[in-house]
């Protein structure tokens, strides 16, 4: 981690990664450190759903979790799709 009291992006990327989770976010900018900069992660899930109702969006994640291998993949969730594209190691 930086000096800062809160982690970067980087810092939290680099953690799921280090401990083989799937990082679940609202935040575009982990889409720039995985294609882009080329940051290893073993998955992202990118919530940009018109809701901020937690519920709702669990609903959601609970239906791509049960569906989709997520494994080394980039999935954007939205209210009416669901994208994947692969990670590329």
């Amino acid at each position: 981690m930086t000096g800062n009291l809160l982690p970067t992006d980087e810092d939290i990327l680099k953690k799921a990664e280090e401990e083989d989770r799937i990082l679940i976010t609202d935040d575009k900018d982990f889409g720039e450190l995985v294609f882009r900069l080329r940051r290893p992660s073993r998955g992202v899930i990118l919530l940009r759903t018109s809701t901020t109702d937690p519920v709702k969006r669990f609903q959601l994640l609970e239906k791509i979790l049960q569906s989709v291998d997520l494994k080394e993949k980039f999935v954007v969730v939205k209210d009416d799709a669901v994208k994947l594209r692969k990670i590329k190691l």
